[in-house]
């Protein structure tokens, strides 16, 4: 059955790369709505975007999505995750400004706040996108693979490889079923190395980049006093990633994700790959009648 949240949701915080505060609103909406974003601070212009795959306009360290009038709205990953790992099928996200607060650099504030809050059901059919068929991309030695498996959930594989080696050669392999996400994933930060934070800053991207909200690697050395949440958390962050750009499918995908040096470029690619073959892929659906529906965000 389709679902929304139960009730409205908000969060205060810092955007990762543009720097500026963003209050963000996660409200109820009803079956068919999907998930949309409406920036709150535009005047003029449609502030209407969709969390779609095809709305993608800009992977550089983050995903973008924009529409027809060029309103965007930029690090929708990390949100992206929790609502596709809470199930969350409905909602309307209100934003004060260009990009999702980045919170602690992980997801796990709002799996928390959503698992508190709850979800309703809502009248509608209950899509999923089965893969049918492998299809893959490939950019030198990065790579991205939808796989079919028989399941019933997301089964993630995944491996990066860095020089320096605070991070080294790391990988994954992780089924996205039940609360797996909230157990492996959630809380795994966005991560980058000191010599980069400065020729990124140029780029005006990491203006809001801190130890509080991501992890700092130099060398063999983790700058945060912290530490890591967990040895392997460089790899299980690009496989939170992977859930969050996934789910701007627009349903949940039942096969496996192979991911081999991949970030938010290939997880596009990818689908762009996949819904160019109509014959890799079919939804399913369920049909059911919810008691009482969500009116209309």
């Amino acid at each position: 059955m389709q679902t929304t949240v139960r009730g409205a949701l908000t969060f205060d915080g810092i955007g990762l790369h543009s720097g500026r505060p963003a209050r963000l609103r996660v409200l109820p909406a009803s079956g068919e709505y999907g998930i949309w974003f409406k920036r709150m601070d535009v005047v003029g212009a449609d502030p209407m975007v969709p969390a779609a795959w095809d709305r993608v306009t800009d992977t550089r360290l983050c995903t973008l999505v924009s529409n027809a009038d060029g309103v965007t709205v930029s690090t929708v990953e990390h949100l992206m995750a929790a609502l596709a790992a809470c199930g969350v099928d409905n909602a309307l996200i209100e934003i004060d400004g260009p990009e999702i607060p980045i919170m602690d650099g992980s997801s796990v504030e709002f799996v928390r706040a959503i698992r508190a809050r709850g979800l309703r059901d809502v009248a509608g059919e209950a899509r999923r996108i089965r893969i049918l068929k492998t299809v893959e991309v490939a950019d030198g030695d990065r790579v991205a693979r939808l796989e079919p498996t028989g399941g019933d959930s997301l089964e993630i594989d995944f491996v990066i490889a860095f020089d320096d080696a605070a991070i080294g050669v790391q990988s994954e392999r992780l089924d996205i079923a039940g609360r797996a996400f909230d157990r492996e994933l959630m809380d795994c930060r966005t991560f980058c190395r000191a010599a980069e934070v400065e020729a990124l800053r140029k780029m005006g991207l990491a203006q809001g980049g801190s130890l509080e909200n991501a992890v700092v690697v130099d060398g063999d050395k983790v700058l945060n006093p912290e530490g890591l949440r967990r040895p392997d958390e460089f790899v299980r962050h690009k496989m939170l990633d992977a859930v969050g750009d996934l789910a701007l499918a627009g349903a949940p995908i039942l096969g496996r994700y192979v991911g081999r040096k991949a970030g938010h470029e290939m997880n596009n690619k990818i689908l762009r790959a996949l819904f160019a073959r109509p014959d890799a892929w079919r939804f399913e659906v369920e049909q059911r009648v919810a008691p009482a529906a969500v009116a209309g965000a």
